[in-house]
Order: structure tokens, then sequence, then C-alpha cells
């Protein structure tokens, strides 16, 4: 398994565009349509190309911009993606003249100066904000005035969002310390963190945190620093694209594992589900895809990269209480959202004793409703989750012979079957329904595919840049 978790590379990642079907998303991404990782890709001799590849001494600074392409800062230059040529990095960012010490993309909507989603580069002891490339009035400011209690000349920095941490923080690096500072508050605190003390530069990816030092990065856990097996591992395999180099190739090489990884295969997705706060996840072959990533890309993970313990299919999913319900076979697995998903004790149990039923083709929940809704071939059943002990209600015939999988949001249900979905307007008017609703293709509507099931602009040569860490 350790080559099939990084096989579905950033070749693959593609941006929503428009309101999204599901109500979450539109971020106003200027990219839309793109890969974000990928530049225009120099020739596979290219000096700078070389050169680059060739360096042991890794960036000074990593960050996400604001339209979710990654930047590496390196001396006086920048890379905007894992390809590409470099740039002088005042051709982005007037007012600086590297090098960079540390850079991020700032997540906090209550700042009293705006300032979410900006990106913040720091040198020497000040820090400058900016938005779309224009420095934000009253910018640049001493860290001190901006961040008290955090030191100048620093290693790296990097945000971390709520339900990943109690509250918006930031991680500043300076070695050997690492800082954490709360943005409400305006609390800091020492971690003793020897793992991930000496960062060079680090990055939020979708979820995920990591650390570089010098050439080679890790991934760690923002509340308490833990590094997970297998780490550290060389950049050059992930975050650039390199001649000869890059992880799961062989996997790629594998046309029924690569349908899977791929988004656009229009193979069906076994389980969808959605919840209050907007995450939106598709699970197939024991990997899931965030589809309301916008700005990061959609990529396929293990599923105990973010659901310890949890592997093989999932044949339903739903939300509840702040809680993600995994249906497998008879049995049913339960995992609290709160700052990173944690197993509810006692489970996996059995699916009669929780909900009354033998199995499930698809479940789903509506938003802030404690109704369950399961399909079991044609039928559906509704649960009241607040009922001690659950037993489904009476059943309704389906306008379709099977579901895969379904979910409800704000803009109605979507059952998923086979390649496409139908989408019905609520649920009174699905187990009403005598015909199905319109067909409409998964790939094409949720994750932007083209009609010929790739990514509109396909990428040129065999490697892959950007294969996921483990």
């Amino acid at each position: 398994m350790g080559v099939l978790s990084a096989a579905l590379c950033l070749s693959w990642a593609l941006v929503l565009v428009g309101t999204h079907p599901l109500g979450h998303g539109g971020h106003g991404n200027k990219t839309a349509g793109t890969w974000h990782h990928l530049g225009s890709e120099p020739p596979a001799n290219s000096t700078e190309l070389i050169q680059r590849c060739a360096d042991e001494e890794g960036f000074d600074a990593v960050t996400l911009d604001e339209m979710g392409t990654m930047v590496f800062f390196k001396g006086s230059l920048v890379w905007k993606g894992f390809i590409g040529t470099p740039q002088p990095i005042e051709d982005s960012w007037p007012e600086i003249r590297g090098p960079v010490d540390a850079a991020l993309r700032i997540h906090y909507h209550n700042h009293p100066d705006g300032l979410h989603d900006s990106v913040l580069l720091f040198q020497g002891k000040k820090v400058w904000a900016y938005h779309e490339g224009r420095l934000r009035l009253g910018y640049p400011k001493w860290i001190e005035q901006e961040f008290p209690g955090i030191p100048a000349d620093l290693d790296a920095a990097v945000e971390c969002h709520p339900k990943e941490c109690p509250s918006e923080t930031i991680v500043f690096f300076k070695a050997p310390n690492v800082f954490t500072y709360d943005l409400r508050t305006k609390a800091v605190k020492r971690r003793d963190w020897p793992a991930v003390s000496n960062c060079t530069a680090a990055v939020r990816w979708l979820e995920r945190y990591y650390c570089f030092q010098g050439i080679r990065f890790l991934r760690f856990d923002p509340l308490r620093g833990d590094v997970p097996p297998h780490y550290p591992l060389d950049a050059r395999d992930y975050f650039m694209r390199c001649p000869g180099r890059g992880h799961g190739r062989e996997s790629r090489r594998n046309s029924t594992l690569w349908s899977t990884f791929n988004a656009c295969s229009g193979r069906p997705f076994p389980a969808f589900s959605s919840d209050d706060p907007g995450r939106i996840y598709a699970f197939r072959g024991g990997h899931y895809f965030r589809v309301d990533s916008v700005r990061d890309g959609l990529h396929a993970w293990l599923l105990n990269h973010t659901w310890s313990g949890l592997e093989g299919e999932v044949d339903a999913a739903f939300s509840w209480a702040d809680k993600l319900y995994f249906i497998q076979g008879s049995q049913v697995l339960i995992y609290r959202a709160e700052h990173g998903y944690s197993r509810v004790e006692g489970y996996p149990r059995p699916l009669v004793e929780e909900l009354g039923v033998s199995q499930a083709d698809a479940a789903f929940t509506c938003p802030h409703s404690s109704e369950l809704f399961v399909i079991q071939g044609n039928r559906i059943q509704p649960i009241d989750l607040l009922q001690s002990p659950r037993r489904p209600g009476p059943s309704h015939l389906l306008p379709h012979p099977r579901v895969d999988s379904a979910i409800c949001t704000t803009k109605g249900v979507f059952l998923f079957v086979g390649a496409d979905f139908h989408q019905y307007p609520d649920v009174a008017q699905l187990a009403t329904a005598t015909i199905p609703a319109p067909a409409q293709n998964t790939a094409a509507v949720f994750f932007r595919c083209s009609p010929s099931g790739a990514p509109p602009h396909p990428p040129r040569g065999g490697q892959r840049p950007g294969d996921q860490p483990q």
C-alpha cells in the first residue's frame, strides 16, 4: 500500500468553477479551470530545471497563494507551481527584495483589518501582507507589532485552521523553538516539538501540515507535533517535477488502479457524504476525495490518513451531530469531527444494533436534520436518529432500481447511479417521484472533467509532478 497511497498525483488536480451543485465552494477563484500546481513546463534538459532538481538546500519559504497555487521562494526568486521557470520575487510582490524568511496564506475571517485570505511574507523584523498581489494598507509592519511575542528573523510559519486547531492559529518556527500564536486572543505558547523544531519552510496543504528541512520534508500534527512513520521524504519526489523522479510511477501504469485514483475515470463512487461545515467527501477503493477543496485541487487520499483505522471500501457514509458514520457491510464506525477525526470508543459495532437495518447501499442526512434516510435496493426508509432504540420507518419505492450513493445539501438530494447522478429538490419529492430525474454526469459536473474523461489540459510527458506524501 505504500505505493498506492501516493498514486494520484497533482496532474489530476482540478478546480471547481462557478456555483458548485452541492451549494459549497465558490471562492472567486480566478484560476478556475486550470491546474493550480502546474506552470509552463520547461524542457527536460533545461538548465534552470536541472539546477532546481540538483539543489540540496531546499526552499526559503513555501505557501499557497490566494488562488491556490503553491509557490516556492529561494533567494531572490520564486517558483509558481511544481514545474516552470523561476521569476524575480518583485515581479509578483514589488515591495519585496529576496530572500524571504517565511510565508503563509492566512485564514482569519474575523481579523479587524480584513487580513483574511492574504499572503503574508516575513523578512527580517517585518511582515508584508498582500491580497491579489497588492500590498495591504498599513504594511509592512513590525512582526512584534502584528504578532506580539513572536521573534524576528523566522525560519518558517504556517496557518492552522479551526477544526484542525482549537482556533485560528499560526505556528511559527525559529530553531530550536516552535511557537503557536492564537489570532483571536494573541496568546503565545512555546512548544516542545523536537521532530519539527528545525523547519526551513512550512506549508498547509489539503488539511495536512508539512515541515521542510532542506530538500527533505515531513508531515506533522499541528496540535502535538507528532510525525507519522516513513518520514522524512525527498521534496523532489512530491513537490517539484524532476526527470526520473516521482513516487508511485509503477501504480500509474496499472489502468485499474489509476481509474480508482482518477476522479475523471467515470467509475462510480460507492459513497458520498457532506456535513454542515461544508466538507464534501467522495469514497472509492479505500480512498477518498475532498470534493469541496476548490483552491487546493482534488486528490485521492487513503482513508486512514484522516480516519485512523478505517480501511477498505465504504458502502455508505453520513454526518450527524458533528460525527461521521461509515457503513461497511454489516458494521458501522463513528468518528468525532472536532479538531481532527477520532474514532468513538466501542466501534465498529453491528449496523442492526446501531440503526435497526442490516445493510445499506446508500445513506444521507440533510443539513441540520436528525432524520437519516437509508437506501436498500430500490427502497428508501427514514430513521429518527434521536429515537432510542433506532428503528426504520415505512419505506418508499424509488424510481431507480438501484443507487450507489447519495447526499443531501441545501441544493437538494443527489442520487448517484453508475457514472451519473440525479438531483431532486427535497426528500418529499424524491419519495413521491415515479420517474427518475434527468441524469447528469458526475465527473463533468462535480469534478469538472472533460467529456473524454480527462482534465481539460492533459500533462505533457510521462513523469507526473506532485505525488502526494503518505
